[in-house]
């Protein structure tokens, strides 16, 4: 009575083990091939983490700010008028229904020194400027010590000096006594201001009460530019209408936009900047899985007789080619959770370098390490059919 024999099996156990042996035994190779994986893989996950990161402390810095500041200025130059607003543009935008807080700010003619023996021409590109006591809350800033200009201390020679301002004249604390010639007169530092990320020309620049400005300066206090909160959800139909409000006769001289609109422009920036990083991530990956084909199909001909010998004891074309697939999965798995480690790693350095909340993807993690096992199957692929269409005959004579 004939007796029919079952098809011999491989399980996944054994496809692992037989599959990590061309690792094991050729360990530099493998080595390098999973490199190129985990170069690719940890460039991926490192470009979408640094910049979900970014984009977080972005969107973190325009929720502190809010985007519904708008500044209202002069055009400058040939047909852009005078170069400054009307004396009553102030009062007036202040009427416009959903503006809820402006503050007028003034370019004086005056220099700023550390005292009166430095030479005129080492004002260290700082300007002086008048402005009202809304500035602070308008453009949501902070004091990095002393305190900021008040109903009493606007009336005298006194002034707040922006975060680059109070460097370049070497003033890091306020202790009462600091003091600075400017415009021809002394003026005692009340306050230095943190950086304003919405105003950066403040930075720069010496703040001074508008009646000390009149008093001392001898200024018209006549405002070039003027800050507007408005609120968010009218602020397109603000801007629409703020040129003819600031300037009824001459609108066009009016120039409107929104600071933050910079910093949404500098995300975009960043978006380019990461699909490029990305384009390359890819590149790399493309490049690891070019060296995995190429160490398989080399193992191939190096292991012929191993192939032969196995076919000969019973292995099946079927076996073969697991053992080759499983072989070049596992190398692009290796690949890309070490891969995956390294770009958290490297995210999370960098992040905390720039003050960061470290953010790293799910589907950055999870598809880096799909990534790599698809580079590894596609990779494996052709080797893993060349060494199971290998007769047993053929492979021990050639091995």
């Amino acid at each position: 009575m004939a007796t029919t024999l079952s098809p011999s099996k491989l399980h996944a156990a054994d496809v692992a083990r037989t599959a990590s042996v061309g690792l094991r035994t050729r360990k530099l190779r493998a080595t390098l091939s999973a490199l190129g994986i985990m170069i690719g893989i940890a460039a991926m996950v490192g470009v979408l983490g640094l910049s979900e990161s970014s984009k977080s402390d972005l969107l973190a810095q325009l929720d502190r700010l809010g985007t519904n500041l708008i500044t209202v200025q002069a055009g400058g130059g040939i047909g852009l008028g005078s170069g400054q607003l009307p004396d009553e543009a102030a009062a007036m935008v202040s009427r416009i229904g959903p503006v809820e807080q402006t503050s007028s700010i003034s370019e004086v003619d005056a220099k700023v020194y550390r005292n009166d023996l430095v030479p005129v021409g080492q004002s260290g590109g700082i300007t002086v400027q008048a402005v009202d006591l809304n500035l602070l809350d308008t453009l949501a800033g902070t004091l990095a010590d002393g305190a900021f200009l008040n109903e009493a201390t606007a009336q005298y020679p006194t002034t707040v000096l922006g975060a680059v301002a109070a460097e370049r004249l070497g003033i890091d604390d306020v202790n009462g006594t600091q003091l600075v010639w400017l415009g021809e007169e002394w003026f005692t530092v009340v306050g230095v201001l943190d950086e304003f990320a919405l105003n950066p020309d403040l930075d720069r620049a010496a703040l001074i009460g508008s009646a000390a400005a009149e008093t001392f300066l001898d200024h018209d206090n006549i405002p070039s530019s003027i800050l507007v909160r408005a609120d968010p959800a009218f602020v397109d139909d603000v801007m629409g209408v703020l040129a003819a409000t600031a300037n009824p006769e001459n609108p066009e001289e009016i120039e409107v936009d929104r600071p933050t609109d910079a910093l949404e422009a500098r995300e975009a920036a960043d978006d380019a900047f990461t699909a490029l990083f990305l384009g390359l991530g890819a590149v790399a990956l493309l490049v690891g899985g070019v060296g995995i084909a190429n160490v398989m199909v080399i193992s191939v001909l190096e292991r012929r007789s191993e192939i032969g010998l196995r076919r000969a004891l019973g292995a099946t074309k079927r076996h073969v080619a697991l053992q080759f697939l499983g072989e070049a999965l596992l190398l692009a798995g290796i690949g890309g959770v070490g891969g995956v480690v390294l770009g958290y790693g490297v995210t999370t350095v960098y992040a905390n370098l720039r003050g960061w909340a470290t953010l790293v993807p799910p589907i950055a993690i999870a598809g880096g390490i799909v990534a790599a096992i698809l580079i590894g199957a596609i990779a494996g692929l052709y080797p893993a059919i060349r060494a199971a269409r290998m007769s047993p005959t053929e492979a021990l004579r050639t091995g």
